[in-house]
């Protein structure tokens, strides 16, 4: 007999969240803190969305996408976890970018950037300091049409070089162009900037299960393998108004819906066209969705050792920068992320593990033969295994297991569309924000383009997000009996 996994669940709940990303996570528990009763539903086996890992033979485990994020992470886990939690974040203080054009090893923050463009590129510092202080100026809402191309062209004009030393961690970062509006490159790039790249000490696995002990803790009711089919709305008082939810076949109420989905699957799919103005649903329609990325995985034997190459290691064969050739289905550009011991001291044993990341494309994808899919990820294998060579020669010798993943594997576990890794462009933070008054008490938070986008942004986002709720839910009476 098939395992229930919603025994035990209530028939109502102030809020159901949808997805356990670090937005749903944080949403959730912040929602539980503030006195509402909440049921977080998520529909794979593991915590976390994106922010996930998994396990091999061999003890091997290997983060799906933790490689960096902004010191801005401290005062965020401080503030909406745990004190423990932000103790355990630490910074990367040796990123290595390997081109044709440069190779530098930097700490990543604006100090040491500063002394690299006036030494290395022999940029005016006055000239820097404009740029830094600009993007830290720059705002959402300002009427700013300028792309990322564009800014790089006014501060730096006919330096590429210097555009992808300062362009190419943020690509890798949130899926950016240098088509994108150049807000989106300001708010990042500055965050990043401020004071380097940090990672959380434990892995995520380690991150994700303290976020779910705390969680219940709270009072959450967390479910896994929990599929929401359908939100259901209603017409009150002419009105559209949320109802409830069904999961796994079951109808539960609830006041308001959380959803850290994909925000077109959301809105076309779970709301459903039905319930939205023309007018609306083609501007979700044309939101468009970021870029995806291809994973390559890679264990080392226990007890082999490999030789410090860096923390974060953006190397690349391709002659020229471009946005086009980091998403090519045969990129020469990747990153490696090197996990040391040191990254998972609870371990009873040492392990390293290196995970290398690329840009890419859905359609580059979706449609090959199995054959075509098996032959293109074991080219991923190689050319990955391949570059490392150059820093680990005898790589090869002290590997015991490898394996690749893509676009197709993100929305096979994730359902984002078009296996996006980084949710939606620019334009979908304006939809993601209009939801509630098109039906009242839902609501959305997760990568939108913009901030919104890595670990940072979906933490800050989903508390946004529920401030809101919040408020709905307050304004509604706190409980159903109330209303």
């Amino acid at each position: 007999m098939a395992k229930d996994w919603l025994k035990g669940v209530d028939d109502y709940y102030d809020v159901v969240v949808i997805g356990s990303g670090l937005g749903g996570l944080t949403g959730a528990n912040y929602l539980a803190k503030l006195g509402h009763s909440v049921l977080l539903l998520e529909h794979h086996y593991q915590w976390g969305g994106l922010a996930t890992w998994f396990r091999r033979k061999g003890g091997h485990i290997f983060d799906i996408s933790l490689h960096g994020f902004p010191f801005g992470m401290i005062k965020s886990c401080r503030k909406y976890w745990t004190k423990e939690i932000a103790s355990l974040i630490t910074q990367l203080k040796n990123v290595r970018f390997i081109n044709p054009n440069f190779n530098i090893l930097t700490t990543f923050d604006r100090n040491d950037f500063t002394t690299i463009l006036q030494e290395k590129f022999e940029i005016a510092r006055e000239k820097i300091e404009d740029f830094f202080d600009h993007i830290r100026t720059m705002d959402f809402f300002d009427q700013d049409n300028r792309t990322i191309g564009d800014l790089f062209e006014q501060f730096f004009p006919g330096r590429p070089d210097v555009a992808r030393l300062l362009m190419e961690p943020i690509s890798y970062a949130n899926g950016s162009t240098l088509d994108d509006p150049a807000i989106t490159y300001g708010i990042v790039f500055s965050n990043f900037m401020n004071k380097g790249v940090y990672t959380f000490q434990g892995g995520t696995d380690t991150l994700i299960k303290k976020m779910v002990t705390e969680a219940k803790s709270n009072g959450v009711d967390l479910r896994r393998e929990s599929l929401v089919e359908k939100i259901n709305i209603e017409n009150i008082d002419g009105q559209s108004r949320v109802t409830g939810i069904r999961v796994n076949g079951r109808e539960i109420a609830c006041r308001a819906v959380f959803s850290n989905a994909n925000l077109k699957s959301t809105v076309l799919n779970l709301v459903g066209k039905e319930n939205l103005d023309s007018e609306f649903i083609k501007e979700v329609e044309n939101v468009r969705v970021n870029s995806s990325s291809c994973q390559v995985y890679i264990g080392i034997k226990k007890g082999e050792e490999i030789p410090r190459i860096g923390d974060l290691v953006f190397t690349s064969d391709a002659k020229d920068f471009s946005s086009d050739e980091l998403t090519h289905l045969n990129t020469k550009s990747r990153t490696f992320s090197v996990y040391y011991p040191e990254t998972r001291p609870h371990l009873k044993e040492k392990r390293y593990a290196i995970v290398a990341s690329l840009n890419a494309k859905w359609e580059d994808w979706a449609n090959l033969t199995d054959d075509e899919y098996k032959r293109e990820k074991e080219r991923l294998c190689e050319e990955s295994l391949a570059s490392l060579e150059q820093f680990i020669p005898d790589i090869r010798s002290k590997v015991d297991h490898i394996e690749a993943a893509t676009p197709r594997t993100i929305n096979y576990y994730t359902r984002h569309v078009g296996g996006t890794s980084f949710g939606t462009k620019f334009e979908g933070l304006k939809v993601s924000q209009k939801l509630p008054d098109k039906v009242r008490g839902m609501y959305h938070a997760g990568s939108v383009g913009i901030i919104m986008s890595g670990w940072l942004g979906t933490i800050n986002y989903g508390v946004i997000v529920s401030n809101k709720v919040d408020k709905f839910l307050r304004s509604m009476g706190h409980a159903r009996e109330e209303g």
